[in-house]
């Protein structure tokens, strides 16, 4: 009895099983349990449950609160197509069928297989505004939770649908990873399917015409996903004594567009009285100000995070639509990636959240010295807020009873938040309401589009989303009435446009004194982060010298070649330099050209000289020499010279400069008459193959789809220069007490 009973028990392993809430079907050809089986010895029988087991795990799994029909999609072959391309311990860019969009964003957490995950399948070429918004709002609530996007279907070979998706990623700022595939998937054509699972096993499928929050969060519990991880903001660390640094994910494939000066340029608002606009550069997260001639006043914003504080270290994530309030000189704008309301203080130059409210911690010298080690932040946001309301927004209008309406970029969800305040009184869903609510709002200030060319309002629609009532209703935050023109962002052809009122005529927008955007974030980095890591920032090309000196004062004359077939815009200005030392060296502040000294001066005799110089130099004299950085001596066309000095001992040391140039195309009547052949020299310089793997191809495309004169298209040059310098020992004096320092200059010249 016992032996049959042991049987029984082994044999129930591979029969049907029904969990609470989901169940289990089992795939493959049906069998029948025949008297065979019954004399297998036991250990067959356990050998056979356990691949019985196996087989169920790898079968579909659906939750109840679905209708599933018998032709179910084939989601187990899905699950077994992505895990073939983790194979290989190195995940490629590209294989056989297939091919990885933002692959950087793979993490462990996909490769090893382990915990859960999020696939999104299907509808990217589609209206898909709802399904990123799913997405980006699961991982705000559980920020731990891997995702990735699965594309099949053999039209995904053709340039055009590359080109697509690359708008694609821009607009909706895709920072997971997305695999492409020609193969098809037929079964999974009716929409966006949203499939959850564990280790690619029992999957939860949904999908999009059921698949709401709450049902998807609830599949994500079920699963065991661990709520209380921190946030997105990864750390990058190779030593325990670094400050944490904060990693924020960006869309990979589209960083070569990032050394364009306007990246999305998304929304605009004006400030007429004072001739101010304000300009929100979106994937660059930053706003800026600017004067009725495009000239920039100032800059909001120095790289994306969450923080607030002064302009220049505030950090913003993908800022949107913006309202100029008078009465307190103040700008609201959308931190869409944040989740967030937040006010620029124009008079104060400080950035402060006003929607969720933040708790400021304490400022005792505890809490400063976690915040300098990385540990805590800034602030604590209240999650409950977040989570229950503001998700993703994009657009804001200012009510005449003094309260913000705030609007996704779906037009499915409307907030209303009151401005003295900051709390959220009302929040409305449907498309309806919203037309019932800010209806003639929207009406009267899109109106203005209809004198806008056809075809560059058709690019305009196939990127943003709509109101059915009002096709135009996309570019609401992103037009703005300022004297007699309106002022247009193209999203497309990162540019801003203006059309006057009176003529009709649309021209650019042309921007100027581009110092005050400083070195962009993605060009600078810390040493600690350098040397720790090793990593390079925007694979932009390094050039490396090396000089072997004796121990003093050493002028560095830096010469940059700019390439023929293009033109500096503006003289490279401080603010666009970054120059640090490492090793057995100082930076002396000042870059006037200091004439050798062939004098040999003991030790003792140059210390008291350098007091001289301290006591009886004036103030003024030091403040005019830090500010020239750049040599004011007049240069060839076409050259650019950077000037730094540093003080040496004997030793090792390095000296990093980076400067960021901007540069256009030059006007030339042979690639004049080719759109194309300008699109392949703009590629030239922003080498897609190094930043995201675009390929070259597919930024061509996008280029010429942009249908914009390339001559007038702005870019970033970046310069990285490493000197390094084996100081040797001193030199001896003829009375053999004291060291001469040896005052040296070196010259480096560099081709772009």
């Amino acid at each position: 009895m016992a032996y049959r009973l042991q049987r029984l028990k082994a044999m129930s392993r591979f029969l049907p099983r029904v969990y609470s809430g989901i169940h289990l079907q089992q795939s493959g050809r049906p069998f029948s349990l025949n008297s065979s089986l019954l004399n297998l010895p036991l250990h067959a029988c356990e050998n056979t449950s356990k691949r019985f087991e196996q087989k169920v795990c790898d079968s579909k799994r659906f939750s109840t609160v679905l209708q599933i029909s018998n032709g179910s999609p084939p989601v187990a072959d899905v699950l077994s197509f992505i895990a073939s391309t983790f194979n290989e311990p190195e995940v490629n860019f590209t294989g056989p069928d297939h091919y990885w969009l933002n692959k950087v964003a793979l993490t462990k957490d996909f490769t090893e297989r382990d915990g859960v995950f999020l696939v999104v399948a299907g509808a990217f070429l589609e209206d898909s505004a709802n399904m990123f918004e799913k997405v980006k709002s699961l991982q705000q609530r559980y920020p731990s939770l891997p995702a990735m996007g699965f594309q099949f279907g053999s039209s995904l070979c053709s340039a055009a649908n590359h080109t697509r998706l690359v708008q694609l990623i821009m607009t909706e700022y895709i920072t997971f990873p997305l695999l492409l595939t020609n193969k098809d998937f037929t079964e999974m054509k009716n929409g966006a399917w949203y499939i959850l699972f564990r280790g690619f096993s029992n999957p939860f499928v949904y999908n999009e015409n059921n698949a709401d929050l709450g049902t998807l969060s609830k599949a994500i519990k079920e699963l065991h996903l661990a709520q209380n991880d921190t946030s997105g903001l990864v750390p990058n660390l190779k030593s325990s004594w670094m400050k944490q640094v904060e990693v924020i994910k960006e869309p990979d494939v589209c960083s070569s567009f990032r050394n364009l000066l306007l990246y999305f340029p998304g929304c605009i608002s004006v400030d007429e009285s004072g001739d101010r606009l304000f300009l929100s550069d979106s994937n660059h997260h930053r706003i800026m100000i600017l004067d009725g001639g495009g000239k920039i006043l100032d800059c909001i914003g120095s790289s994306p995070g969450f923080e607030d504080g002064v302009f220049e270290s505030a950090k913003l994530m993908r800022p949107l639509a913006s309202v100029y309030h008078a009465a307190d000189n103040c700008l609201y704008f959308v931190d869409s990636e944040n989740h967030a309301i937040r006010r620029a203080v124009l008079e104060k130059r400080m950035v402060e959240t006003v929607y969720p409210t933040c708790t400021k911690k304490s400022s005792s010298l505890w809490t400063w010295i976690l915040d300098k080690l990385g540990i805590e932040r800034d602030f604590d946001m209240k999650l409950e807020e977040t989570e229950s309301s503001l998700v993703l927004p994009w657009h804001l209008i200012k009510s005449e009873d003094d309260n913000l309406y705030i609007i996704n970029r779906s037009f499915e969800i409307l907030w209303v938040l009151e401005l003295p305040s900051g709390t959220m009184q009302e929040v409305f869903e449907g498309s309806s309401k919203i037309m019932e609510i800010c209806g003639q709002i929207i009406v009267d200030k899109v109106s203005i589009l209809r004198r806008m060319p056809s075809d560059w309002l058709q690019h305009q629609f196939d990127t943003n989303c709509s109101l059915k009532e009002i096709p135009c209703a996309g570019l609401l935050s992103s037009l703005a009435s300022f004297q007699d023109h309106v002022i247009i962002c193209d999203t497309v052809g990162q540019r801003i446009l203006k059309l006057n009122k009176n003529s009709g005529l649309v021209s650019n927008f042309q921007l100027s004194n581009f110092g005050i955007l400083g070195l962009p974030y993605w060009l600078s980095s810390s040493l600690e982060r350098v040397y720790s890591s090793g990593e390079e920032i925007c694979g932009a090309d390094i050039h490396f010298e090396s000089f072997t000196l004796l121990p003093g004062k050493i002028d560095i004359d830096l010469n940059v070649d700019i390439p023929k077939n293009a033109e500096l815009l503006e003289p490279l200005q401080e603010g666009c330099v970054w120059c640090q030392v490492r090793g057995a060296a100082v930076e002396v502040p000042g870059t006037d050209k200091i004439e050798a000294s062939t004098e040999k001066v003991g030790s003792a005799q140059q210390w008291y000289d350098n007091l001289d110089t301290l006591v009886f130099s004036t103030p003024e004299e030091e403040c005019v020499e830090e500010e020239n950085t750049i040599s004011d001596c007049k240069l060839p066309e076409g050259r650019v010279q950077i000037n730094c000095v540093v003080n040496t001992s004997p030793g090792t040391s390095e000296v990093f400069i980076d400067a960021a140039l901007y540069l256009k195309l030059k006007r030339d009547s042979n690639l004049h008459d080719s759109q194309e052949k300008m699109a392949e020299t703009m590629v030239d310089f922003l080498k897609p193959e190094r930043h995201g793997r675009m390929r070259r191809g597919t930024c061509i495309q996008y280029l010429l789809k942009v249908k914009r004169d390339l001559e007038d298209l702005i870019f970033i040059t970046p310069l990285r220069v490493r000197i390094k310098l084996d100081i040797l020992n001193h030199p001896k004096a003829d009375n053999s007490k004291d060291f001469v320092l040896t005052d040296s200059e070196i010259k480096v010249n560099i081709s772009l």
